[in-house]
């Protein structure tokens, strides 16, 4: 008994110190991760990351231990559940949550596992003997026989998604060497400065948040401009709005400043503007018209020479 208290006492203090010293908390799920692959993840961690494992009462009996000192740290027993173990961070998530789940490994059908995804068999040649066409037949693939062999006419979804491997399936799989599941770490909580999160909050890109942001401002400055309520998104556009209020009171009485003395000029001699404006086009490309005209004359007046084609 002695030696199992001290073990716990041990592993309490090892968790305890590993909760004050790193601010961040992942919670992996380990199903079906094998102890090779366990090692090299914790290698791949090194100087970043630290890995722990352990029962779940003992882990669960531990928090609520420091729950009276940390009561933040309450948040994570929901999550203290299933084939989990926790990986201890200090540096950039995204980056820790791309190499725990770099490393899976492909693994073969099991009867009872439950698909990950949709498992396909591939149209072609099987290079299985005729004899075995009944088996094949039996989980409706669709088959013929070509060159002596069993060839499969058309791809077949085998098993869906989130449905249990039968044995057949199993069996066939294994028959044909196909191994359709991976296996690895899987992040399923991100505790971090006493707040916990879905792990898919580690894929929003920075561009995602800054375009939200974005048009949360737009809206805010919107709404702000519509009922006349000060915000500061909308304090550019209510200065803009006043100057035009400004300049329309200028120009329609005897106010004035040197930067709205053009405006006022332009108004009061439209014509003088508007004038300039063909001078200008004249000057650019007026003197090229009497040319051009002249050189269609001469080449019309060269084609016939004053005379008919028969002449």
């Amino acid at each position: 008994m002695g030696g199992k208290t001290g073990t716990k006492a041990a592993y309490f203090d090892k968790l305890k110190s590993l909760l004050d010293e790193y601010k961040t908390v992942f919670i992996v799920g380990v199903d079906n991760v094998s102890s090779q692959q366990m090692h090299e993840i914790r290698l791949s961690l090194r100087g970043e990351a630290v890995v722990l494992m352990g029962k779940n009462t003992m882990v669960r009996r531990a928090i609520k231990g420091f729950v009276t000192d940390n009561p933040e740290y309450e948040r994570l027993l929901p999550f203290v559940k299933g084939n989990v173990g926790f990986i201890f961070t200090n540096g950039d998530l995204k980056g820790i949550k791309e190499k725990v789940l770099a490393n899976r490994v492909a693994a073969p059908a099991r009867a009872g596992a439950i698909a990950p995804g949709d498992v396909w068999i591939p149209a072609g040649n099987t290079g299985m003997e005729p004899g075995k066409t009944s088996f094949f037949q039996a989980l409706g693939v669709p088959t013929k026989i070509a060159r002596g062999t069993i060839e499969i006419t058309t791809d077949l979804r085998l098993v869906e998604a989130n449905t249990k491997v039968g044995p057949s399936e199993a069996t066939l799989l294994n028959m044909l060497n196909i191994s359709p599941f991976t296996y690895g770490m899987t992040v399923q909580q991100v505790y971090d400065d006493g707040q916990c999160f879905s792990a898919d909050v580690l894929d929003i890109e920075e561009s995602q948040l800054l375009d939200a942001l974005t048009a949360a401002i737009q809206k805010i400055a919107t709404i702000s401009l519509a009922t006349g309520f000060p915000t500061l998104p909308a304090v550019v556009h209510s200065l803009v709005n006043g100057y035009k209020k400004v300049l329309a009171v200028a120009v329609e009485t005897e106010i004035s400043w040197p930067e709205i003395e053009a405006l006022k000029d332009r108004i009061a001699n439209p014509d003088a503007y508007a004038s300039a404006a063909p001078a200008a086009a004249a000057a650019t490309g007026g003197g090229e018209a009497p040319a051009a005209k002249q050189e269609e004359e001469a080449e019309e007046s060269d084609d016939d020479m004053g005379f008919g084609l028969f002449d």
